[in-house]
């Protein structure tokens, strides 16, 4: 466990912040190498990735500040200013889904402009972003946040008092949520990658990522902790606002993959 890899005065130079950058900077190698075989043009990625990155940052932070609003009550200028109010620089409580909805609206939007088939950059993407998932997870482990419930399975930690998770939760043995979410990045990872040796239609990794992240994401967050959220009732069970986001991406995933079996079908038809 390791938090705060060092610290400078008020700045401190976190270990979620080094493999979030991380994170960042091989998911956009890699795509950039993957949307080239694609014919997607290298300025095109470049400029893209500068968006991205900002759009991702700024959802995940605005997703998460919508969820906590009542720790902001009386210090608004702290949920996106750098210098907070505690004297701390640097910004802590981000929400990687809504990191990920507004950059998926951002390429769209970029996609539309410059002429760039939308799922096919998206499917050059599919597997760097499940390559994110897992390095930033492990970031959240290092840094103790994004942790689970209490649980008495053999793998279960106790976090030391200094993180988020032995500060809330003293003493108990807890799920190691991020880990449990690194991992299913890396299954995801390996899905798609062995789904991409047969030839496939523009769309097809976007929708099983879409679907394999909905549902991995879904059911960890049965077992993960939160101080407080937003609950919603679904035939009788209790459902966070991250949950309800993963069920739109699993629908959202299962209607690209009809849709494109319907057109493959007719394209085969004499």
């Amino acid at each position: 466990m390791h938090p705060i890899l060092f610290q400078w005065g008020p700045f401190e130079f976190r270990s979620y912040g080094l493999m979030l950058s991380l994170s960042f900077i091989l998911g956009i190698y890699w795509t950039l190498r993957r949307a080239e075989r694609r014919g997607i043009e290298r300025p095109y990625i470049i400029e893209l990735s500068v968006i991205v990155i900002l759009c991702a940052i700024a959802g995940a932070r605005l997703l998460w500040v919508l969820t906590h609003v009542q720790h902001f009550q009386g210090r608004w200028l702290d949920t996106f200013n750098p210098l907070q109010s505690t004297g701390k620089i640097g910004i802590s409580g981000l929400t990687l889904l809504g990191g990920f909805i507004l950059s998926l609206a951002a390429i769209f939007i970029y996609c539309r402009i410059r002429q760039i088939p939308f799922f096919r950059l998206m499917d050059a993407a599919a597997p760097c972003m499940a390559l994110g998932i897992a390095l930033t997870r492990i970031g959240c482990f290092l840094n103790g946040c994004c942790f689970g419930k209490p649980g008495d399975l053999p793998w279960c930690l106790v976090f030391p008092f200094f993180s988020p998770a032995g500060s809330v939760l003293q003493g108990l043995r807890l799920h190691p949520t991020q880990l449990y979410s690194a991992l299913y990045g890396i299954v995801i990872l390996i899905i798609l990658m062995v789904s991409e040796r047969r030839a496939r239609p523009d769309g097809f990794l976007t929708g099983m990522f879409l679907i394999s992240y909905g549902i991995f994401r879904m059911a960890v967050d049965f077992i993960r902790y939160y101080e407080s959220s937003v609950q919603f009732s679904l035939m009788g069970i209790r459902l966070n606002v991250n949950q309800i986001i993963c069920i739109g991406m699993i629908v959202a995933g299962f209607i690209i993959l009809l849709v494109l079996k319907r057109s493959v079908k007719r394209s085969k038809m004499p």
